[in-house]
């Protein structure tokens, strides 16, 4: 994969060598046009060849590939182009199977899909000639390709020009040649199975994934980008002569010398590969790079420890230190004066001395950590995601996974996609436990691959570390594509991370395009029962009554307040008030932190200071009219909060989903009992999760319709409390907590930190790294994201104990120098509602009324 990005006239080149579509290799060429940024002057393209040097090099390549003569018998579908180049009458059939892109521009009538060399408009010249050619040449790729080209793109487009490669550098270099040709051979498209590619874990989608750019630039200069990375190439006004050119070329290679990674020293990037075409220059070069890491701003780590550029003019080394470096925060810029055709450059921290309590230079240092999570391009009902963890910030589109295993058998090489990325704080390498967990009940996780450790040695040598996940479906139902959750837990410290990533569809079907062979037509088709995949979810009818309180307190003073405060009942002396359990809430009242317990009075729920009242039984309690409530305003008073909280729309959503196991249910407590299967479209009816969702959507569209009198969150929380999904509840409440309270808090959240976690300053700092802007400063506005994810990698602590997180984190919030919690007033609130699920399932859901 090219692309360029110059100031100056710049135009793409493949920098690889001829490939042959008999050696099996898939070249994704992109179809689009350049982009604006590029200024691609066409008519400025050397587009002159000189065909008698073609041909000459066609006779070449049958003498200096040392395997040209044994292809037919690893390949029975190549045969007749051993043969033809054997014949010198068939020279030009030869150039055009060793060059498919020379004649791209011939065609102006055919698809131009370029997945790889097959679907370039050859066969349209060689129609009289080649008569062998059939659609089993063709790749899994490239015939999933054209269906997605058939579905989304029926207007034809016109092909591109390209430029062709100038490969006179391979022809008197045998051993070039053959580990060039070695490196891009890829046989396994020629011995596939067709008609079970639908089935498929996506073996075949082997394609060229090196990802790197060649750049032309005049004597005006320009800069070079790496696609999909921070690493730049900087070339000056005057760096060639006017009239020359300089082909500038950048390249990643993803694991870095392991002789930089120790205790001393760790690799911040990944190796460089930097070519030029033209050494007579009259100005130095300047590479920019990103780095993972960022030194303290401690005044030990700064004296301590740098960020340093190696220079080789071997991929090997020996590397030498530049010293014409600048640094700012994490990125660095490299003045390059010492210019060869290839050059290798990498970026490490230094450390000059270990200092206790300092082990390792990480501890001089905030490094960050990024991850990939790769599959195939399309999912399959069997398939393996790789989890990655890389060195440095260089998370490339598409990775060669070469060590999958397939039914205990090692696989070939296959190239699998990016799906999803993330990137977070490491503050020294430690073991890491990786967990990945299904949000759709139609697949899941193998159980031995669920979670799976990382060492911490593994991280120290800067290299990638890989773990397989594999993935399968329940059932026989339809493909589909579907969410999982990636969970990253630091074994010797309290952090978790997680993010969600989403697979890619299933594979197309391929029966407008392969034709199954007579002896497929006739076996009988054997279908298989469907599998149970959820148990019967039976929820409860709700009983709208009054509710059975036990327990009740007398006031011993009355107490009114001039200025309301939500959540907190006033009374009069001598009130008789009915209290929803014995648990105590701790809160701020008006000034100080007090002890409440949540009582009922006048049809009203609150709290009531445990001072300002005498505890009775039910027995003891002389009027307790006053005190009554019915279960349906218990339910809805207590999810009250939910009008205020913050919430994401596509979490409340897929968590809903996935965590209700009968539509009806939720259709009939959200008033849609007159809904049908009918009702549902093809997309919604298969599955109980995306009829839930569909239910959900349908709430959410007629609330934002009506807004003024309904609110979504709201109502779906009642809607759940009917059905006693009170656990379902608990997660909701807890992640609408987290998130509004970082919202609230803005930048006080790192006193909270502080008083929270007892979070020290460089901790602190961790966490707003990667939310930093180019200043090196988080925004206001964002200032939100750290402290959510401080919030979330505490609450994670306690698991399941939602109680201790809302209490917990209403204590540290009342105790800040300037309580958010005397406004805002929620966080109380769903304290209320965790106490009160028990009075409510104890009598809303009765089990011997019900029977």
């Amino acid at each position: 994969e090219e692309n360029t990005s110059s100031s100056g006239t710049a135009s793409l080149t493949s920098g690889e060598i001829p490939r042959s579509r008999s050696e099996g290799t898939l070249i994704d060429v992109d179809d689009r046009t350049p982009s604006a940024s590029y200024n691609v002057n066409e008519s400025k393209l050397d587009l002159d060849i000189h065909w008698s040097d073609v041909f000459k090099h066609a006779r070449v390549v049958s003498k200096t590939n040392p395997f040209w003569n044994e292809l037919s018998a690893s390949n029975p579908f190549v045969h007749d182009i051993a043969v033809s180049n054997r014949n010198e009458n068939n020279k030009y059939l030869s150039i055009l199977k060793e060059k498919p892109y020379l004649f791209s521009q011939v065609s102006s009538n055919r698809d131009s899909l370029a997945s790889s060399g097959d679907e370039l408009d050859i066969d349209c010249l060689l129609r009289k000639t080649s008569s062998r050619r059939s659609g089993r040449s063709k790749s899994v790729s490239d015939f999933l390709d054209i269906v997605d080209n058939r579905k989304f793109n029926p207007c034809k487009t016109p092909p591109q020009k390209t430029i062709a490669s100038d490969m006179t550098w391979l022809q008197n270099d045998r051993e070039a040649y053959k580990m060039a040709w070695l490196s891009h051979r890829q046989l396994t498209r020629s011995c596939l199975d067709l008609e079970a590619m639908s089935h498929s874990p996506g073996w075949a989608q082997t394609q060229a994934t090196d990802i790197h750019v060649v750049c032309k630039l005049n004597h005006e200069g320009g800069s070079v980008q790496l696609p999909d990375s921070d690493i730049n190439i900087h070339v000056p006004v005057g760096h060639v002569l006017p009239g020359e050119f300089q082909e500038v070329g950048l390249k990643a290679i993803l694991n870095p010398p392991s002789s930089f990674n120790n205790e001393m020293s760790s690799t911040v990037s990944p190796l460089i590969e930097l070519t030029l075409s033209n050494l007579n220059t009259k100005e130095a070069i300047f590479l920019e790079v990103k780095v993972a890491a960022k030194v303290k701003n401690d005044p030990l780590s700064q004296v301590m420890s740098d960020i340093v550029c190696f220079f080789s003019l071997n991929k090997e080394g020996p590397f030498k230190k530049l010293e014409n470096c600048y640094t700012y925060q994490d990125t660095i810029q490299v003045k390059l004066t010492d210019l060869s055709h290839v050059m290798y450059a990498v970026i490490a921290v230094q450390a000059n001395k270990i200092q206790p309590p300092a082990t390792n230079v990480w501890d001089y240092i905030h490094r960050t950590v990024s991850v990939g999570i790769y599959g195939p391009k399309y999912i399959h009902p069997s398939f393996t995601a790789v989890f990655t963890v890389f060195g440095h910030n260089y998370i490339p589109g598409k990775l060669t996974i070469c060590d999958i295993k397939k039914g205990g058998k090692s696989m070939p090489p296959v190239v699998f996609q990016l799906w999803g990325k993330h990137t977070f704080l490491l503050e020294k390498p430690q073991d890491l436990n990786i967990s990945l967990v299904s949000c759709d009940p139609d697949f899941e996780v193998k159980m031995e691959d669920q979670s799976k450790n990382i060492k911490e040695e593994e991280l120290k040598t800067g290299e990638m570390v890989r773990q397989q996940f594999l993935f399968s479906m329940l059932g026989c139902r339809e493909m589909h594509f579907f969410v999982f959750l990636v969970q990253i837990k630091v074994l010797k410290s309290s952090q978790v991370m997680q993010f969600h990533v989403t697979t890619p569809d299933p594979a197309p079907k391929l029966s407008g395009i392969i034709n199954k062979p007579k002896r497929l037509h006739n076996r009988k088709e054997i279908k298989s029962a469907p599998l149970l995949l959820i148990p019967t979810v039976k929820y409860p009818k709700f009983q709208d009554k009054t509710l059975s309180v036990n327990t009740y307190g007398v006031a011993l003073k009355t107490v009114l307040r001039q200025n309301k405060i939500d959540y907190l009942l006033e009374y009069f002396k001598g009130d008789t008030i009915a209290l929803l359990g014995e648990d105590k809430v701790k809160a701020i009242g008006q000034t100080k932190i007090k002890e409440w317990y949540v009582g009922v009075l006048r049809k009203k729920i609150g709290l009531v200071h445990c001072r300002n009242i005498k505890v009775i039984s039910k027995e003891q309690a002389m009027d307790t009219a006053d005190s009554e409530l019915t279960t349906r305003n218990l339910v809805e008073q207590i999810a009250l909060p939910f009008k205020k909280l913050t919430y994401i729309y596509s979490v409340v959503l897929s968590t809903v989903s996935e965590s209700v196991y009968d539509w009806r249910a939720l259709a009939e407590v959200l008033g849609y009992s007159h809904m049908s299967l009918d009702d549902f479209n093809e997309t919604h009816a298969d599955k109980e999760s995306e009829r839930v969702a569909h239910i959900v959507k349908r709430m959410k569209e007629d609330c934002h319709a009506n807004r003024k009198k309904r609110l979504f969150l709201y109502e779906l929380i009642v809607a759940l409390l009917k059905i006693d999904c009170q656990g379902l509840v608990a997660r909701l409440t807890q992640d609408t907590i987290i998130l509004t309270s970082a919202v609230k808090l803005g930048k006080y959240w790192r006193e909270l930190a502080e008083k929270l976690a007892r979070l020290t300053k460089q901790q602190i700092e961790a966490y707003e790294v990667p939310h930093q802007g180019k200043n090196g400063v988080v925004a206001l506005e964002m200032m939100w994201k750290p402290a959510y994810d401080f919030l979330y990698t505490w609450g994670a602590h306690y698991g399941d104990s939602y109680r201790d997180v809302l209490q917990d984190l209403q204590s540290a919030l009342d105790k800040m120098k300037n309580p958010v919690t005397k406004q805002w007033r929620e966080l109380t609130g769903t304290l209320i509602l965790v106490n009160c699920m028990e009075v409510l399932r104890a009598s809303a859901f009765s089990k011997t009324e019900e029977e």
